[in-house]
């Protein structure tokens, strides 16, 4: 396996392992998923599978935040703000981090750090 197909199979498998943690816990998860544009961030039940809080680089235009590249470090840290609060609303205070295989580095890490920052548990 060369190049890309090493990539995405690399990637499967660390996402298999981090959803056989998540399934032995009963926790609402906050689930990350990144692009080469976008990041985007949601809060599933464990009960029903439901999101319950989102938030994307897509909504920068309904927040009037125009001026911001989406697919770096500084917009993560923006998302993973945005998901906290927003969470916090819901009354969701401890999650589980499922970053979808992608290794916990550059956008993934600032977001992580910034949600905690802002007020999740995990």
């Amino acid at each position: 396996m060369k190049g890309k197909l090493n990539k995405k199979y690399s990637r499967i498998r660390r996402y298999t392992k981090i959803r056989k943690n998540l399934y032995s816990r009963r926790m609402f998860r906050l689930v990350v998923h990144r692009t080469s544009k976008h990041v985007y961030a949601q809060i599933i039940s464990y009960k029903t599978a439901q999101i319950l809080v989102y938030a994307s680089t897509l909504e920068f235009k309904k927040l009037n935040i125009n001026d911001v590249y989406t697919g770096n470090k500084y917009s993560a840290k923006i998302i993973g703000q945005l998901i906290a609060q927003r969470a916090l609303k819901e009354g969701i205070k401890t999650v589980f981090f499922d970053r979808s295989g992608f290794k916990y580095h550059g956008r993934i890490k600032e977001l992580a750090e910034s949600a905690r920052i802002s007020g999740l548990i995990f």
